[in-house]
């Protein structure tokens, strides 16, 4: 034991070591370490203004997320898992375009790390998904994963996960069916329905029971916009969705998605 204590203040000051991604495309297996990605033709220095994790502006050394994908098309779906099991389901058109909202990865120099996201918090590294002017493509918080590990092509939800879908007599510009959209953006990070997902953060939302079971009124669109107003404990986790991000019009789509699916447990 003295020992271990001892030797805590040096182990605290060590420096970061190097980290490895991986980018698996499906038909194509890459690796990349943090000197690799730091030293790429394409990586410069960027400024984050209003940074998702960090809560104010943040410099980075960053390569698009476009230059790490070659041979994905605009048609793809990726994923980005990072190392606690938040799983982000996104679209790849975003993460290719070159503006005016553009992907980043933000890579951490183990030379000169970054802050911790909180108290006994790790920092946002080895690799965080960012993005430049993220208002102009109405990009989500769930759309910027931090400690990455791995970004996949995978087939879309809606084929890898049945339990998921709405009904199949529903038009495909139904409300409910743009809900599940919306569901996909901004929820299947964290959470699975009917046992079906890849995240490991949060609940399932249907089983045993639907948010839209046990919260009456409005308190589902309260927790929705502000879960601390409701709940609050030290180790959690979810954050708010405010009108910018989830305005009213989608929040009652994403709801009527979570009602039509409370009739659909699997």
């Amino acid at each position: 034991m003295r020992y271990w204590i001892a030797l805590l203040p040096t182990l605290l000051s060590a420096p970061l070591l190097a980290a490895q991604l991986t980018i698996d495309l499906g038909s194509t297996h890459k690796t990349w370490q943090t000197e690799a990605l730091l030293k790429h033709p394409q990586t410069q220095t960027i400024t984050i203004e209003s940074d998702v994790s960090y809560k104010k502006l943040m410099h980075y050394r960053a390569v698009p997320v476009s230059a790490l994908l070659e041979g994905v098309s605009a048609q793809d779906h990726l994923q980005a898992v990072a190392t606690d099991g938040f799983a982000a389901e996104m679209p790849a058109a975003p993460l290719l375009s070159n503006g005016p909202a553009r992907a980043w990865l933000a890579v951490e120099d183990p030379a000169h790390p970054w802050p911790a996201l909180g108290k006994g918090k790790a920092s946002a590294g080895p690799f965080y998904l960012v993005w430049t002017n993220p208002q102009a493509g109405h990009i989500s918080p769930e759309q910027w994963p931090y400690n990455v590990a791995s970004i996949r092509r995978l087939a879309p939800v809606a084929e890898r996960f049945p339990a998921m879908r709405p009904d199949s007599q529903l038009a495909a510009d139904d409300p409910v069916n743009l809900g599940f959209a919306l569901f996909q953006k901004n929820c299947m990070a964290c959470h699975r329905l009917n046992g079906a997902g890849d995240a490991q953060m949060g609940p399932d939302l249907n089983i045993p029971y639907n948010p839209t079971e046990y919260f009456g009124g409005e308190f589902l669109r309260r927790y929705i916009r502000d879960p601390q107003s409701l709940r609050q404990w030290p180790q959690a986790k979810m954050p708010g969705f405010d009108q910018v991000v989830l305005p009213d019009a989608e929040l009652d789509k994403l709801i009527g998605y979570l009602q039509h699916m409370a009739g659909r447990k699997q």
